[in-house]
């Protein structure tokens, strides 16, 4: 089984950005527990973070027949971004997106993801372990498909 994390943009600046919010945890650290995890499950990890939607959408676009399904966290892109939501549509590949901080909880603007509606799941407010989670999520999806 593979499996494609994405991590959109700014989660690059995890530990110093906003750490109220998003927690001290780096996005090295999250991408160590979540190899390590992948490696528990027999299943092959393959993470990327990029601040551009178009690289993004080239993931996507690129990810069936390479990957079973997607672990994502477009970041910013969760609230406006019609071109990922339409090309995670466009693959039908299991998708479970993720966030670090509960985005129901935050400002008004963030509690509208125009991704959701097209991905299996959605895990938010639990930290790093929100990507865990998704990886469990996503790795039961595919099994159960």
């Amino acid at each position: 089984m593979k499996i494609l994390m994405i991590h959109g943009p700014n989660l690059n600046l995890l530990g110093t950005r906003e750490p109220n919010v998003y927690g001290m945890e780096t996005l090295e650290s999250i991408n160590e527990r979540c190899v390590h995890l992948a490696n528990e499950l027999g299943i092959e990890l393959s993470i990327y973070q990029t601040n551009s939607e178009s690289e993004i959408l080239d993931l996507i676009q690129r990810a069936p027949g390479s990957f079973d399904g997607i672990v994502i966290n477009p970041g910013a892109f969760t609230h406006y971004s019609y071109a990922i939501r339409d090309a995670l549509a466009a693959v039908k590949l299991p998708t479970v997106e993720v966030h670090l901080s509960n985005i129901q909880a935050r400002e008004e603007f963030r509690r509208e993801s125009v991704i959701a509606p097209v991905v299996s799941g959605q895990i938010s407010g639990f930290g790093g372990d929100s990507y865990l989670l998704g990886i469990h999520a996503l790795v039961g999806l595919i099994k159960n498909a």
